[in-house]
């Protein structure tokens, strides 16, 4: 290779991968210019200025001739400033101030200072999963090491200036291998289903569908706890694998609001506004980044006073609600992102709240409550697997202290995590993903049960899909039951989370 040419891998964001750049930097007589190619948006056009004063303030000879800059694949769309390393590892090597061999086995990311300095950029877990998968080191900015340093396996480098990566690069002086333990997590005392009063049949329905990946509207008047409920929800969730926890990350990495180590493992529980766009809970913009539903992926996605979101809002949900990840089209770009998320909800029986109360609080009128139950369309509410009522509770209960009796949710999630053992052990996912095939196999019934569903099939009006979920929350009920095979009873609480499907729905 000529001392004029050098070569420099980075990586460019697309979606949740991280695709390989390669940054080719030519050198050659003629007036002096630098340009760069292959697709660069405004801020990678603008590194140029900032490389050249990073090189001079860092005491390298900036080249006074044509330098040209490509960065392939061409037709890929490049933004930010993450490219600003590589482009100037890639002119000192170009100009023989550093040797091009001692570039081959790195990947390079960071946005460079006027003098020098290198300061964070977006994305670096899918970029540390990536450089591991290709075999190479990552050398990144010192702020963003802990983030890559997550994914184990991968040789991580951090640096704080230009200079420290070539002195790096030239055995002058080395950088010791970058290494990280996320933070322990000390246990969330303060959303614990134990201090949840009452409500026996609410925190039974959320054992459920955490078992099985299972969503879960809950309807009732104001005050009678759904919020508080729905809070305690990731308590009693099993604790996320390597790869979910890489997986979410990576999300949250490549999205606005960053990751923080603290994250690590987490299950995410997002709780958009109903005033949120279909934008904001999908995904989107000119160069598209995740939404709320991907956000909320291996986690809970909670929706609060259902019917006051957008009606074109919610719509949005029904396709990934069913195959777990969205695709986001534009013009000039498409991008994927998971969203394998379990969907909560709790709304009001009416505009004003009090619908059936005891105590005749409710005036609204039969269309009224109609109009305002129709927000949620048919199709979305069929896709939603289990209904459950929330009634207020009686003054006499509120009274009632917490005992020793009640379950907190270390005991709950313990039931969960066996549950969650054997679908895994015996399907590889959770019930809530079996396709049809396995539904018949797992889920199979016997001839007085399966007289039984087709029975609340008809007087319930259920659709096929509705079918499907009942089967499927039959199968989880029995799994918490250590039963190999679905009985009647395990059948039987199934059909009743599917009361207030569209025929009484309405």
């Amino acid at each position: 290779m000529p001392a004029s040419l050098a070569h420099v891998y980075s990586r460019a964001q697309e979606g949740v991968k991280a695709t390989i750049v390669t940054v080719e930097v030519h050198i050659t007589h003629g007036l002096p210019a630098l340009s760069i190619v292959g697709l660069p948006e405004t801020a990678v056009k603008e590194s140029k200025d900032r490389v050249r004063a990073a090189l001079i303030n860092s005491q390298f000879d900036f080249p006074y001739q044509r330098v040209t800059i490509n960065l392939a694949p061409a037709d890929l769309p490049k933004e930010g400033g993450r490219f600003d390393l590589a482009i100037a590892l890639g002119i000192l090597a170009a100009t023989g101030q550093i040797d091009p061999e001692s570039l081959e086995n790195y990947e390079f990311v960071g946005e460079l200072a006027l003098s020098g300095e290198l300061r964070s950029v977006r994305g670096l877990l899918p970029m540390s999963l990536a450089c591991r998968e290709a075999g190479r080191s990552l050398i990144c900015p010192a702020v963003n090491a802990d983030e890559a340093a997550l994914v184990s396996d991968t040789s991580v480098f951090a640096a704080n200036h230009l200079l420290d990566v070539c002195a790096h690069l030239s055995d002058v002086r080395p950088i010791m291998r970058h290494t990280t333990t996320p933070p322990v997590m000390a246990p969330n005392n303060t959303t614990d289903m134990a201090d949840v009063t009452g409500q026996p049949h609410v925190k039974r329905a959320l054992e459920i569908a955490a078992a099985g990946g299972h969503s879960l509207l809950l309807l009732g008047p104001p005050g009678t706890g759904k919020t508080m409920l729905s809070s305690r929800l990731p308590s009693i969730l099993p604790e996320m694998t390597e790869a979910e926890a890489q997986q979410t990350a990576a999300i949250a990495s490549i999205s606005d609001q960053g990751l923080s180590p603290y994250q690590w493992k987490q299950r995410p529980f997002r709780a958009p506004h109903h005033t949120a766009s279909g934008v904001a809970l999908v995904g989107g913009g000119s160069y598209p980044r995740p939404g709320e539903i991907s956000l909320a992926h291996n986690g809970v996605l909670f929706l609060d006073e259902l019917p006051e979101f957008d009606r074109k809002v919610l719509e949005v949900l029904r396709e990934p609600m069913e195959s777990g990840r969205i695709i986001i089209s534009r013009a000039a770009r498409q991008a994927e992102f998971p969203a394998n998320f379990q969907l909560l909800a709790a709304m009001n029986p009416c505009p004003c709240g009090y619908l059936g109360d005891s105590r005749g609080k409710c005036r609204c009128s039969a269309d009224k409550v109609l109009r305002y139950r129709q927000k949620i369309s048919g199709p979305l509410m069929d896709r939603i697997d289990m209904h459950i009522e929330v009634p207020a509770l009686a003054v006499k209960e509120l009274r009632k202290p917490v005992n020793s009796t009640t379950e907190n949710s270390e005991q709950i999630r313990k039931r969960v995590e066996k549950a969650r053992r054997v679908q895994l052990s015996r399907q590889g996912c959770t019930n809530t993903r079996l396709d049809k095939t396995a539904i018949e196999k797992y889920c199979w019934l016997t001839d007085p049960d399966q007289s039984l569903l087709e029975t609340a099939m008809t007087r319930l009006g259920l659709s096929m899909r509705a079918y499907h979920k009942i089967l499927k929350l039959s199968r989880t009920i029995a799994d918490l039951n250590f039963s190999k095979e679905i009985d009647t009873a395990h059948l039987s609480e199934a059909i009743s989370y599917r009361q207030l499907d569209r025929t009484n729905y309405l």
